[in-house]
């Protein structure tokens, strides 16, 4: 049995470390438009703007991050201490709107059926 052929490092990194800082982008965009465009009752404001203040700073890493990573063509990894405090900062942001979804659902009146 042979095994497949491995693509090279370059070309590995840069198939799983580009989406995925794509996506922390994504993410993080995401909430700070949940947080600016909506009335989140559960947060204080002073706890909404903590919470903005620190996705703009996870977006800045993040994004020097890509400007690193590509001007080094991809041969660069990114260390997962590195990445770790945007993992669970997209996970408290996915708490917040899955609460927020979940209470606007609540106080939402029920649709007549038809």
């Amino acid at each position: 049995m042979t095994l497949p052929e491995l693509p090279a490092q370059p070309e590995l990194l840069k198939a799983i470390l580009e989406p995925l800082l794509d996506d922390f982008l994504f993410w993080f965009s995401r909430a700070e438009q949940l947080l600016t465009q909506e009335a989140i009752d559960f947060l204080t404001p002073e706890e909404q703007a903590v919470l903005c203040d620190r996705l703009a700073t996870a977006t800045a890493e993040v994004r020097s991050t890509q400007a690193l990573f590509k001007a080094m063509d991809g041969t660069v990894g990114i260390e997962v201490a590195a990445m770790k405090p945007w993992h669970a900062l997209v996970t408290e942001c996915w708490q917040i709107g899955a609460r927020w979804r979940r209470e606007q659902a609540e106080q939402s009146p029920p649709e007549a059926s038809q």
